[in-house]
This record gives structure tokens, C-alpha cells and sequence, in this order.
């Protein structure tokens, strides 16, 4: 599925962002994150060993919900599914990110021993 151009726009700013995941009982984790797209997916960064990754490693079925920073109502939902899940990259990646959310260095809050994870999610529906 095609990404809109303004999902786009809202996903190569520091967009508001949440992640559902299902935990293995099947109820729903959320969790906020930073967003990003190569243009054709979602990007996501996480941490190897965090409940998100768990739970996409068992079942890759997502929903995100992104979201304008200044104005709130203007947000698209997604549904979809990580389609790979890497080390490649994903240090560069999430420094990045943190130059677009923070306008500075990532802060490593959990450890530059943490191995991070850049997850690529195919939209299979959009709604805004």
C-alpha cells in the first residue's frame, strides 16, 4: 500500500508516534516511539530485548497511530506488519532520529552496549 504524501510529511518530522504490539496473551502493548519512513515503509528504532521487539518476533502485526506535534487531530492511523527487522543501519538511524526529536547526539539512555533494531513496517491499511 501506497503511503499518502501527508503520512509522509508527518513521518519525516518529529511526529507524535505510538506503537501497538500484541503480547503473547494477545492484548494489546503500546508503547510511544520516533518515526521515521524510507518513502515506501515505516520506520521504526527500537532496542533488542524490549517488549515491542518480543512481541514482533513472535507476531509481526502492528498498528501505529501518528500524529501532527502541533496540531493532534491531524493523524493517520496504520495497521500492518514488520516485514524485516535488522542491526543494519539502525545506530546511524536512531542518531538520526535524535537530531530530528532532540536537534542533538542520541543520549543512549539505556547503555551504548544496547543493540538496536531498525524496524521496516508495511502498511496493509491507512485511515485518517
Amino acid at each position: 500500500m501506497e503511503l499518502p504524501g501527508d503520512l509522509l510529511a508527518l513521518l519525516r518530522g518529529p511526529s507524535l508516534c505510538f506503537l501497538s504490539t500484541l503480547m503473547p496473551d494477545g492484548s494489546p502493548q503500546l508503547t510511544q516511539t520516533w518515526v521515521d519512513t524510507d518513502g515506501t515503509h515505516i520506520l521504526v528504532n527500537t532496542v533488542l530485548g524490549h517488549q515491542k521487539q518480543r512481541n514482533i518476533a513472535r507476531d509481526p502485526r502492528v498498528a501505529l497511530n501518528v500524529a501532527d506535534r502541533e496540531r493532534p487531530s491531524r493523524y493517520y492511523a496504520v495497521r500492518g506488519q514488520v516485514v524485516d527487522m535488522t542491526e543494519d543501519g539502525a545506530v546511524e538511524h536512531i542518531e538520526e532520529l535524535a537530531q530530528r526529536y532532540l536537534g542533538g547526539p542520541y543520549p543512549w539512555w539505556g547503555g551504548r552496549d544496547q543493540t538496536r533494531l531498525l524496524l521496516t513496517i508495511k502498511a496493509d491499511r491507512i485511515a485518517s
